[in-house]
């Protein structure tokens, strides 16, 4: 059942997205209403983690096809991945609570874009979490940021990610696949 409710979410914001006013990639913020079902409870009577980063996923989507963003990368043959998230929860969310997921652009650097998302009820803010993405070529590489930003029609060097949020992304960050990554303990 939990795949159905996935599945389903997923087809309703790649529906109502289109018919949705756009907004600008560079500059508004996205919004995409919810609510908590029992296939997103835990056995601590809460929404679980996990589908806090399913729904994170979801309005990400909304933000990329609302902006033609989705459309644009999609031409181009490149799409998005994760590379590192964090997220900070205040309040739980609970069965049949309804809930907005507030998307921004927090910014660039040289290497990936980073994103804002907040969970949010009656205007207060219940978890937030800050994304790193990086995108690929379907033929395979990374897509340099710059080209990105030429692909989706914004300047990036005019909209940097504040200083906190590279040295986050610097600290938290893997070795390359290309390196060696071995699960060492100290």
């Amino acid at each position: 059942m939990d795949w159905f409710r996935r599945f389903s979410r997923l087809f309703r914001i790649q529906l109502v997205a289109r018919r949705r006013p756009p907004v600008d990639i560079a500059t508004e913020v996205a919004t995409t209403h919810d609510r908590v079902w029992l296939t997103d409870m835990d056995e601590l009577r809460h929404m679980n983690n996990g589908v806090y980063l399913s729904l994170l996923d979801h309005a990400r989507l909304d933000l990329m096809i609302r902006s033609n963003v989705w459309q644009r990368m999609r031409a181009a043959k490149v799409y998005p991945v994760v590379t590192a998230q964090t997220v900070t929860y205040r309040k739980s969310l609970e069965l049949g609570q309804r809930f907005d997921i507030e998307t921004r652009i927090a910014g660039y650097d040289d290497r990936a874009v980073f994103i804002e998302q907040r969970f949010v009820v009656g205007g207060e803010i219940y978890a937030r979490a800050f994304v790193e993405g990086r995108f690929l070529r379907m033929t395979g590489g990374v897509v340099p940021v710059d080209e990105v930003g030429r692909i989706v029609g914004v300047d990036t060097s005019q909209h940097r990610a504040p200083a906190w949020l590279t040295e986050w992304s610097r600290a938290v960050r893997l070795p390359s696949t290309r390196e060696p990554a071995p699960s060492v303990w100290h």
